[in-house]
């Protein structure tokens, strides 16, 4: 029987429908993985002591992606640009993405999937002479909606890098 191992939040990755450049994959953190829905209170007439809270729809926060500053020339900052700096005359060009968590194999332990998503906000880090850091920039998406798929049907399929080589030892 196989230790279950908590996964890692480092270990992931990011694809763009649409935009095929593996450069456009690298991101350094991803957030706003949260959802919430609303809650109606509806106070009734003859109930004093309680009032009643229904559900309302889901909102979804925009997902960020952070990242070292790429080139304009890649396909992802075209699509920003084109997006962020149009006077909103024309479609604006929507695409899914999907972020996966990873086991120490490699291998697509969970899979958030993000449908018609568009940029809504791009900004670059502080540029400062006195620091020795990389420039990052952030991307924001605004999407539709989300979904979570769990892709190993067992938790306990992945183990601690402890328990690996404790395994390779016995054998």
């Amino acid at each position: 029987m196989s230790e279950w191992y908590p996964p890692v939040s480092f270990y992931f990755s990011v694809t763009i429908a649409g935009i095929q450049t593996h450069v456009d994959y690298a991101f350094m953190e991803a957030s706003g993985l949260d959802a919430e829905l609303s809650v109606f209170e509806l106070k009734e007439g003859g109930e004093n002591r309680f009032t009643h809270r229904l559900p309302e729809r889901a909102r979804y926060h925009n997902l960020i992606l952070k990242r070292g500053l790429m080139l304009a020339s890649s396909k992802l900052a075209t699509w920003c640009k084109q997006t962020l700096e149009s006077d909103l005359s024309g479609r604006i060009e929507t695409h899914n993405i999907n972020l996966m968590l990873l086991d120490p194999n490699g291998k697509t332990l969970m899979v958030w999937n993000f449908y018609k998503a568009w940029p809504v906000k791009w900004s670059i880090s502080t540029f400062n002479a006195q620091a020795n850091e990389i420039a990052v920039e952030t991307i924001e998406f605004a999407y539709t909606y989300c979904t979570r798929e769990s892709k190993q049907a067992a938790p306990n399929s992945v183990k601690s890098p402890s328990v690996e080589r404790r395994e390779k030892l016995k054998s």
